[in-house]
């Protein structure tokens, strides 16, 4: 679903286009200009078809573009993040940062959507009404009216990652109280859904229809792996979001005088297995304890920037990244967004500091993993 083109953004949000969609496009375009409109609408020639599909397909992608918009503006006003919004073969997907923190939020997210493409087929149905006698008019108006209803219909199918889905694992959420039995309960409802396609698609097939049938099990078997990745990412989030830093990060951190060759860092210490950076301790530190924070820190990747034969003659203090400058982490932030702070910078450890902005422990991505990972052998 990552975006190859991008269109801009609003409200801050980028907005992208996968190269797959120029595929869907083209199709779309094919079938409208050389089957829906000279079947419907007779009048209107090869030209005025060919140019009514491009137009009509462009706005096809813009009720789109809108449908996921709408869960976007719902998500800002639940304070969560939109990462970006991304149209592809099929459709779009507004990537969005976090689960919502009640099933009512849930809800909103997930029914916006289909309510924008639901307004969407009313205005252009009555827009139809209005210009129902000019075919150049009213060939894409209603082709747009029922496009946008059938959207808002499909979506609103109880199976995870649907909208329908969504507001499934709402309701499920309120009516048990549990997140985590509302997203079993939707993510398995997802995958009936998706073998309902494969299975319906299979069953075209053998009646004859292959291309349809083909079009079904592809679609069943998208929404079969995005229902088990949403499903592990939601688990995954929830995970991160009920843990602190404080729990996960180590209190200790290697320390080494600035003046430390290179050399001798590599050779004690990272290529002997142990950590793939070090912090630089200031002068004095371990007599005054009024400031535990270090002069610096150095890692593998700012040593790969020296050439080896370099490393007996480079202090530690020359390559090193300033305190000043260092991404930092709260003791007190869920695991979630710590490793959110940390993917933005591209980091791979950060230092955790205390209310009081002193330095008690250093969180890495190799931390974050492992907790993952035991967290799921334990629900195992």
């Amino acid at each position: 679903m990552e975006s190859g083109i991008r269109l801009g953004k609003i409200w801050g949000i980028p907005i992208g286009l996968s190269t797959s969609w120029f595929l869907v496009f083209g199709l779309l375009t094919w079938s409208l200009a050389t089957g829906y409109f000279p079947e419907e609408y007779r009048e209107l020639g090869t030209t005025a078809s060919w140019f009514l599909a491009v137009v009509t397909s462009i706005l096809f992608f813009g009720s789109v573009l809108l449908h996921e918009l709408g869960h976007a503006y719902m998500a800002l006003r639940e304070k969560i993040s939109v990462r970006a919004i991304n149209l592809f073969i099929f459709g779009g997907v507004a990537q969005i940062e976090g689960e919502p923190q009640t099933a009512g939020a849930e809800f909103r997210i997930a029914i916006a959507g289909p309510i924008v493409s639901l307004l969407l087929a009313v205005a252009f149905g009555l827009l139809w009404l209005l210009d129902q006698t000019i075919p150049w008019l009213a060939a894409p108006s209603i082709w747009l009216a029922r496009i946008n209803l059938i959207l808002a219909i499909f979506n609103m199918i109880p199976g995870f990652p649907l909208d329908g889905g969504r507001v499934l694992r709402a309701a499920v959420w309120q009516f048990t109280g549990s997140f985590r039995k509302a997203n079993r309960v939707a993510a398995l409802s997802g995958q009936l859904v998706a073998f309902g396609f494969i299975g319906l698609g299979i069953m075209i097939i053998l009646r004859g229809n292959l291309f349809n049938g083909l079009w079904l099990i592809f679609i069943g078997w998208f929404l079969q792996s995005a229902a088990a990745s949403s499903y592990a990412q939601s688990t995954m989030q929830q995970t991160l979001q009920s843990l602190l830093v404080a729990q996960v990060m180590t209190p200790q951190w290697p320390q080494i005088p600035s003046k430390t060759p290179l050399s001798l860092l590599m050779q004690d210490q990272i290529l002997r297995g142990g950590p793939r950076y070090a912090f630089l301790a200031r002068d004095g530190y371990g007599r005054d304890e009024t400031d535990r924070r270090p002069l610096g820190m150095l890692s593998l990747t700012d040593v790969s920037h020296v050439p080896q034969a370099s490393w007996p003659f480079t202090p530690a203090e020359q390559v090193m990244v300033p305190w000043e400058k260092l991404v930092v982490v709260q003791a007190r932030m869920d695991l979630l967004n710590a490793l959110r702070v940390m993917g933005e910078a591209n980091v791979a450890q950060v230092p955790v500091l205390d209310d009081a902005e002193q330095m008690v422990g250093v969180l890495s991505r190799e931390q974050v993993l492992q907790t993952i990972r035991l967290r799921a052998q334990l629900r195992v």
